[in-house]
Order: C-alpha cells, then sequence, then structure tokens
C-alpha cells in the first residue's frame, strides 16, 4: 500500500502499530484456543526460519507491546483486555486438556498457565535479541512434555 492509502485508513503510526498489534493478539488468542500455547511458539519458530523479515516485523511489535505495557499506563489498560483474552485461552484449552485426560492433574492449571507464558515470553526474548532458533524446537518437546499426564 502507499503511505496514503495506509494514512487513509489509520489517523497515525500510533493507530497503525495498534491495529497491528490487535490483530496478531487476536490471531495468537484464536490459535491458543485451537491448539495451544506451544503451538504459537511452534509457528513462531517456523516463522523464523523461513523468513527472518517476517518474524522480524512480528518480533518488534511484541517487544513495543512489552514495552509500552511497561511505560505508557495507558496503554497497559487498554493491552490488558488483550493479555486477558490470551491467558483466558490458555487456561480454557488446559481445563479441556485436563478433563480429557491429557494433562497433569499435580499442578493447578493457572500454574500451567503462567509456565507456558512464561516459555513464550522466553523464546520472544531469545529470538528477539538474534540469538538463533537452532534446536527450540526440541526444546518446545519439553516444555509441552512437562504439561503432559505421564
Amino acid at each position: 500500500m502507499s503511505r496514503g492509502a495506509i494514512f487513509h485508513h489509520f489517523r497515525d503510526k500510533e493507530h497503525l502499530f495498534l491495529a497491528v498489534a490487535e490483530d496478531d493478539a487476536a490471531t495468537m488468542a484464536e490459535t491458543v484456543a485451537r491448539n495451544g500455547l506451544v503451538q504459537v511458539m511452534r509457528d513462531l519458530l517456523e516463522r523464523a526460519g523461513n523468513s527472518e523479515g517476517d518474524t522480524a516485523g512480528w518480533l518488534g511489535t511484541q517487544l513495543e507491546v512489552a514495552h509500552r505495557r511497561r511505560t505508557d499506563p495507558a496503554f497497559a489498560k487498554r493491552w490488558a483486555q488483550r493479555s486477558a483474552a490470551i491467558a483466558d485461552a490458555t487456561r480454557e484449552r488446559l481445563q479441556r486438556q485436563r478433563d480429557a485426560g491429557v494433562l497433569r492433574d499435580d499442578v493447578p492449571v493457572e500454574v500451567l498457565t503462567q509456565f507456558l507464558e512464561l516459555a513464550y515470553d522466553g523464546l520472544v526474548l531469545h529470538l528477539a535479541t538474534g540469538r538463533p532458533a537452532g534446536e527450540l524446537a526440541a526444546v518446545l518437546d519439553v516444555v509441552e512434555d512437562a504439561v503432559r499426564r505421564h
């Protein structure tokens, strides 16, 4: 799109950024609800392996959201709803897996949710700092195995 076409739809860069970030958050919540947070991480690794430019843009958005959540109270308040939707989708999926007997039952679902969110944040940071994806698929296998029933 041309610059004029972009700003026909968005008042300024701030509104454009918010639209991109909100779209990313909605897509992530849908993927989590369907396939789980580990799948979001696997998709991110696949994007990192196939197209550095695409991943760099997505990571840039994630890092900017994290920065704004820390430094802009109005943005943090607005973004809390997006974060809650992803956390809710994660919790609901984990509860469905527990009900199906697939998920470990010795750890509360809330703790497993936080564990997966922490793993996701660590993966984003790892990739954002330019470190190679390497064998991170095997690491995600360990993360996934950690929440499964044995």
